[in-house]
């Protein structure tokens, strides 16, 4: 005759029980850390830059614009160097300083600070730039960080910027979709600077400093990018989506500078 132990069977039990209270705590806090990612650094940074564009606005002497800030939701359904250099930005380790800026050029702002408002019609997108690629200092702002040794607005050169593509306001996140001949203004306190989209690298290194280059021209893919002098834009991400493998890049030229 088989001998029960019920008190070994109640261990058991026991330990199940607990085992499987540890699996739940786990996946809420992973679900938390996924909501807090996805969901609660979008929304605070979207507000800050918000703010921001509006604060820069008022400083310049203009009334806040109506649709500041970035898009909740896609077009058509709904509304580096520093230590902690963005996963969203492009290695600077080979890119070439911009060439001599034009009179009508912004000037170099300081470290970390926002200076100017970045607008892309198409996408509804609305972005404080500011100085340097550092996360905490910019890109988790839901920023758009101009990389320091580029070309500041209206210059001759390159002026290259990076945004977060996924979280943190993730400002970035639809420039896929930018197609030649769309606009991309870039205002001052002095000057609003029009580009126009030319080209998109649809996925190239994180080393590929050429695309930042003043003249900009991928290092892996020389087919992309131009050879000769003018004054570009270039728009760095990461892709595919929620992942920092891969660089996205769409370069845009100087199409016009209007004074204020």
């Amino acid at each position: 005759m088989v001998q029960r132990n019920p008190r070994g069977r109640r261990l058991a039990a026991r330990g199940l029980w607990s085992g499987a209270e540890v699996v739940v705590t786990l996946g809420v806090v992973l679900l938390l850390l996924v909501v807090h990612q996805l969901w609660w650094t979008n929304r605070q940074a979207r507000a800050d830059a918000r703010h921001k564009v509006r604060s820069l606005e008022q400083e310049w002497g203009r009334a806040g614009s109506e649709d500041a800030g970035v898009p909740s939701a896609p077009p058509g359904e709904g509304a580096d160097t520093d230590a902690d250099t963005d996963t969203d930005a492009v290695g600077e380790g080979g890119g070439a300083p911009a060439g001599g800026a034009r009179a009508a050029a912004a000037a170099a702002p300081r470290w970390d600070q926002a200076y100017a408002v970045i607008r892309i019609p198409r996408l509804g997108l609305t972005a404080p730039v500011a100085q340097g690629i550092s996360k905490s200092g910019v890109l988790d702002k839901g920023y758009v960080g101009h990389y320091p040794r580029t070309a500041q607005p209206g210059g001759a050169g390159n002026f290259a910027v990076a945004g977060h593509r996924n979280t943190h306001g993730e400002p970035f996140r639809y420039i896929n979709r930018l197609r030649s001949g769309d606009r991309i203004t870039v205002e001052t306190r002095e000057r609003v600077y029009t580009y126009v989209v030319d080209k998109t690298l649809a996925q190239t290194a994180a080393r590929d400093s050429g695309v930042i280059a003043a003249v900009p021209r991928s290092n892996l893919k020389p087919a992309f990018g131009y050879s000769e002098p003018g004054s570009y834009v270039t728009l760095t991400t990461c892709t595919p989506e929620f992942t920092s493998r891969y660089r996205l890049v769409v370069w845009g030229k100087l199409a016009g500078v209007q004074e204020r």
